[in-house]
């Protein structure tokens, strides 16, 4: 049975135990071919590790990662016949760090949301949705995952409340939201039902109506940062290299805390609110921002500063 065969038995019987692996789908077919290519029968480190010496610059988590996918493929390749024999643990170094937040100004996040509303498509859904798509992160710091499950009933445009169903382990919140921007999505889902001729059943969609999907969201954002001058082109990467979706979440996670010191407010009765709000499940995740932002660790430094000097006289 060849490697491609063996890797659709894998991916179903893992499937079927209720693993989600889009992800590991992906990175392996790619291995399988460049094995297939390579006429190799059986895996084993070399072929790893030639493969892996293939594939586009990446940093040590991402190889780490694809060790990894490789690793539990070949062990249960070993079970059935032995000549397969999996890469060790640690052949390759994971020196994972929490990647410093990109903060982006209020141009920055304006010209974002300019230049996806004129993404060109077949009926004008893809720069309708994107535009909406980045503006929602960028004044709730929802995560991406979020806000593309999100469903037409999640949001109660009579109360103001948007109900975020798919939050990170499971966990459901409730985000009241502006005016404002209540008044913009029920726009856009006015628009969206008049283009598509119904009303479908995600918030966000694509030109055929079907829920819009990471991969597509991404390659726009990334279209629209070369397109402003935040990215520049990857001959290697699809999306290029620079800010991300996600710091969009991080911005309005900074804002906020940045708002709390230069208003005076307390930050540790602030920041469970910040926390909640944003569905961490530590305060810890919250206060890194603090460390990872310059701006911020200064703020928080002179007015721990300031509070020390009260309390000495």
């Amino acid at each position: 049975m060849t490697l491609a065969l063996q890797l659709d038995r894998y991916l179903a019987v893992r499937r079927s135990l209720g693993y989600d692996l889009k992800t590991s789908e992906r990175v392996l077919r790619r291995f399988v071919r460049f094995a297939d290519d390579a006429g190799a029968r059986h895996i084993d480190t070399g072929l790893f590790l030639h493969w892996d010496a293939s594939q586009p610059v990446a940093g040590s988590s991402t190889r780490s990662a694809r060790l990894g996918m490789v690793r539990l493929f070949a062990l249960w390749l070993s079970s059935i016949d032995p000549v397969h024999k999996a890469p060790p643990r640690g052949l390759l170094p994971d020196r994972a760090r929490r990647k410093r937040p990109y903060i982006y100004s209020e141009a920055e996040i304006k010209n974002i949301i300019a230049a996806a509303s004129e993404l060109p498509s077949t009926y004008g859904m893809r720069g309708l949705t994107c535009s909406t798509f980045f503006g929602l992160i960028a004044v709730t710091g929802l995560r991406i995952s979020e806000a593309l499950a999100l469903d037409t009933d999640d949001l109660d445009a009579a109360t103001g409340v948007l109900r975020v169903r798919h939050g990170k382990l499971g966990k459901e919140r409730l985000l009241p939201l502006d005016p404002t921007v209540v008044d913009r999505l029920t726009t856009y889902t006015t628009e969206r039902n008049r283009l598509l001729g119904r009303a479908p059943r995600p918030i966000f969609v694509r030109c055929n109506g079907d829920r819009l999907s990471e991969w597509s969201a991404r390659a726009s954002f990334a279209r629209v940062s070369r397109t402003i001058g935040l990215r520049e082109y990857s001959r290697f990467k699809l999306h290029g290299k620079g800010p991300r979706i996600h710091d969009l979440r991080h911005t309005f996670a900074v804002r906020a805390m940045i708002d709390w010191y230069r208003t005076g407010k307390d930050p540790a009765h602030e920041m469970i609110k910040l926390t909640t709000w944003l569905g961490h499940a530590n305060p810890d995740h919250t206060f890194w921002y603090i460390e990872a932002v310059p701006e911020l660790l200064e703020l928080a430094m002179a007015r721990a500063t300031r509070l020390g000097g009260e309390a000495e006289q």
